[in-house]
């Protein structure tokens, strides 16, 4: 199980009853969003997930779109939400439509583990198409924040990710596939480093996302016939001789 960050108490019960009472006014019917957060961490490739009700369940973190909001907004709100962070790379990769995607049962045991007794016809009573992104974020300044089912946020190794509600383990498989294939087409590996990195550092990311070893050389090759990263100052360790280059992403590149 992965590293987990706590959320602050807020009154759920409250927040819960007062979004369905003017949740059909306010949002989108049948729309939603779902958000894969993808972060960097010991070498390994982690995934965000919210627990929600009791006993826990897990699932990805979401929400629903406001009437008078563009849909990239509504995700990049969510995620702010959920996080605390500004400035999030997001991508939109997919749009989960199956008929069985959604359980208005479960959704209502979810809520009621937490909260208590609800209205049989309530706001979650419905199907919901869910609208897919993907963010690349630094895993250690998120700030979760709660919200109407998710009492805390953990982090899971994107090989051990546990069971989840409704499609949401085939909506991070193909997040994956997405990353995978926007790595070198989009330059987004340079969301998930430090300012500067060496070329091993960098090649941890990207075995990471491609979930295989690459052979050194070949890596090296490739990534710098990119064009795509200006190299600094050796990183001096007391070896001189051993000491590896640094590397940025190109401005220019991005």
């Amino acid at each position: 199980m992965g590293r987990t960050s706590k959320v602050e108490q807020v009154d759920l019960k409250k927040l819960t009853m007062d979004f369905i009472e003017t949740a059909a006014e306010n949002h989108m019917p049948g729309l939603s969003v779902d958000t894969v957060i993808f972060g960097f961490h010991n070498d390994k490739l982690k995934v965000l997930l919210s627990q929600l009700g009791n006993p826990p369940l897990y699932g990805l973190p979401g929400g629903f779109v406001r009437k008078d909001e563009d849909l990239d907004d509504a995700a990049l709100r969510i995620l702010q939400e959920r996080t605390g962070l500004d400035n999030i790379y997001l991508e939109q990769f997919y749009t989960s439509g199956s008929t069985k995607r959604s359980d208005a049962k479960l959704f209502k045991e979810l809520i009621e583990s937490v909260i208590g007794k609800i209205p049989d016809n309530n706001w979650f009573k419905q199907r919901f198409i869910s609208v897919c992104y993907y963010a690349l974020i630094d895993d250690t300044k998120v700030k979760p924040v709660s919200d109407i089912l998710h009492s805390e946020l953990k982090w899971f190794d994107v090989n051990r990710v546990p069971k989840l509600i409704f499609d949401h383990n085939l909506i991070i498989k193909k997040a994956l596939e997405r990353l995978q294939s926007d790595l070198d087409d989009k330059l987004v590996g340079f969301n998930m480093t430090g300012e500067t990195f060496t070329m091993n550092e960098l090649q941890k990311l990207y075995e990471s996302v491609y979930q295989e070893k690459l052979v050194r050389t070949n890596f090296q090759r490739k990534i710098l016939s990119l064009g795509v990263l200006e190299r600094l100052e050796k990183q001096y360790n007391g070896k001189s001789h051993k000491a590896p280059y640094l590397y940025r992403f190109s401005k220019k590149k991005k």
